[in-house]
């Protein structure tokens, strides 16, 4: 029987696949250091839901996804933020963050996301970039206070461009 278990934090552990010798997989990029950050637009808040790295994420389980927006006119909006977490000398920081958008009605279980563009922000994300500029303000004041609030020395230690991308001072 399969355990249920709720993470709430972010997915730090990174194994070496090749425990330091060296040889095949040197240099391959690891889904480990990543994590899917949800924000629900109307509620103004954000949670790690590790599912939605399988589309099994709380707010996509049980709905039928369209790549056509006009197809679920009274979706709710959501943001999937793929975060990546990388180390330098000082420590861990805030390496990667890609937003993409995601709408849901759940009463009719159907939804609007473009599948292309999870991976490709996933893989963005996965390559140290920031991409947060189409977001909402608001959404991004959420993203920010939770990252912030999630490990304050972490964000301390990332990049200026993801701090002036949710137009957050320091």
């Amino acid at each position: 029987m399969e355990q249920k278990k709720k993470n709430l934090g972010f997915n730090i552990i990174k194994n070496d696949p090749t425990d330091g010798h060296g040889g095949f997989g040197v240099g391959a990029l690891s889904l480990e250091n990543v994590s899917p950050v949800i924000i629900d637009i109307e509620a103004g808040e954000a949670f790690v839901d590790m599912g939605a790295m399988h589309a099994r994420s709380v707010v996509e389980k049980g709905i039928k996804f369209t790549p056509n927006r006009e197809d679920v006119p009274n979706g709710k909006p959501y943001w999937l933020v793929w975060v990546t977490i990388d180390r330098k000398a000082e420590g861990s920081y805030y390496a990667g963050v890609t937003a993409c958008e995601m709408t849901v009605d759940r009463e009719a279980r159907r939804g609007y996301k473009s599948l292309p563009e999870h991976v490709n922000r996933m893989d963005k994300s996965l390559k140290r970039h920031i991409i947060v500029e189409h977001m909402d303000e608001k959404s991004k004041k959420v993203l920010a206070d939770f990252l912030k609030n999630h490990d304050m020395e972490m964000w301390n230690r990332s990049s200026e461009e993801l701090k002036k991308g949710l137009l957050v001072e320091n």
